[in-house]
């Protein structure tokens, strides 16, 4: 049985309260049977500032995560011209710090033909230090995927959800693809406002699952429909954790052993990865993978590569031109919704996280931007266009130097 909104809170808080102390102590690795599974990790949506900051670079400490195993022979990343602008003393250094003070970065990287140009570290950031993605995880999760179908795990993309989720027979998803789910459009009822912990986004990650159901199943086989499937977009973290849920199911293997297998090591990354796991053990698709700001880095680049390793693609020959193009209609001005990555309308795309993480990809400059932050809310849109200001002043500066 689920506890009432009110015990819910009550409890969200009272981890809350909690958080710091452990914090605090985190030098020495919280043991996993004193760790939180996903389904109590609502309690980051009501940090301070102090405990985002602290939290977000040792998720791993507090949370229950498996391990997404590293390369041995870590792929390197050469020193390119570094950006002069923004070093001190340079045209725009005061505004770079401006941007690093006020949105709570802990680390930019801009990776430039694979070279750096521009690394920078902050607040409890450093470059062996694991951050947490949020959101970016999403177009990990989406490029899993993609790698499922190259191995012939999944057949098609217009297959329904239910065939490989069976414990969603009979809900909302009944009838709806797998394409919805990637593009978020089942049309099943949901609220992502993070900063009501009533929503379903808060209380998903609050209250208790079914005994031995994925967390997300659990939640999301009781909701209701809103529209008919494919015909309306809304933001739904869950949709993604179903996702990861559906490529466990068809590989048969845990979301970190397959990112693992197809690129974490084969690509080179240079440090283990954290995926933050439900009551059962289950990856969480749609969120919660703590990686360090080069590794992300490499991902990126990997994109930009087109998902190649050794010269082979990991995913079938159109996905990537697929995933990262509008495929519903544009959801504000220059800027709509592909396959878990946000597609702009001059080309660039990005995987994009609650409190300001940032993965910014133009595949034209062979440029790869990385921003990891523990911005003072969600979300936001003054936040959110520093960073696209930021972003439009490193093109500016390569664009100017050719």
């Amino acid at each position: 049985m689920r506890r009432s909104s009110s015990h819910q809170l009550i409890g969200v808080l009272a981890l809350a309260a909690l958080a710091l102390p452990v914090l605090a102590g985190r030098a020495q690795q919280a043991t996993p049977d004193t760790r939180e599974p996903a389904s109590r990790a609502a309690v980051v949506l009501t940090w301070n500032q102090a405990q985002r900051e602290a939290g977000f670079a040792g998720m791993e400490t507090l949370f229950r995560t498996r391990t997404v195993r590293a390369s041995s022979s870590p792929r390197p990343l050469a020193n390119g011209q570094a950006l002069a602008a923004f070093a001190a003393g340079g045209a725009r250094a005061d505004g770079f710090e401006r941007f690093v003070t006020e949105q709570k970065i802990a680390g930019v990287l801009v990776l430039h033909d694979g070279q750096v140009r521009l690394e920078r570290y902050a607040l409890t950031g450093g470059p062996r230090t694991r951050w947490h993605s949020f959101s970016v995880a999403k177009s990990l999760t989406s490029t899993l995927v993609g790698a499922a179908m190259k191995d012939g795990f999944i057949e098609s993309l217009d297959d329904p959800v239910t065939q490989y989720i069976t414990a969603l027979a009979g809900s909302a998803y009944e009838g709806v693809t797998v394409r919805q789910l990637l593009t978020m459009t089942s049309g099943v009822k949901w609220n992502e406002d993070y900063t009501d912990l009533k929503s379903d986004v808060a209380r998903m990650y609050a209250e208790p699952p079914d005994p031995g159901v994925d967390m997300t199943v659990s939640y999301v086989r009781k909701l209701p429909r809103e529209a008919p499937p494919g015909t309306k977009w809304v933001y739904k973290t869950s949709e993604t954790n179903l996702v990861g849920v559906l490529v466990m199911e068809a590989t048969h293997k845990p979301l970190a052993e397959y990112l693992s297998e197809k690129i974490w090591r084969p690509y080179g990354m240079e440090r283990d990865a954290e995926w933050m796991v439900d009551d059962i053990g289950h990856e969480q698709g749609g969120c919660c993978l703590a990686m360090t700001l080069r590794d992300l880095g490499r991902f990126g680049h990997f994109i930009l590569d087109g998902a190649r390793i050794g010269g082979a693609a990991i995913v079938p020959d159109t996905w990537l031109a697929e995933a990262t193009r509008n495929q519903i209609a544009a959801l504000s001005p220059g800027a709509g919704y592909g396959y878990q990555w946000w597609p702009r309308d001059d080309g660039t795309f990005e995987g994009r996280g609650i409190y300001g993480q940032t993965l910014h990809i133009d595949p034209q400059r062979r440029l790869v931007i990385v921003i990891n932050s523990a911005a003072e809310q969600p979300t936001g849109r003054g936040q959110g266009q520093a960073r696209q200001d930021f972003i439009a002043a490193v093109k500016a500066e390569i664009d100017a130097r050719r």
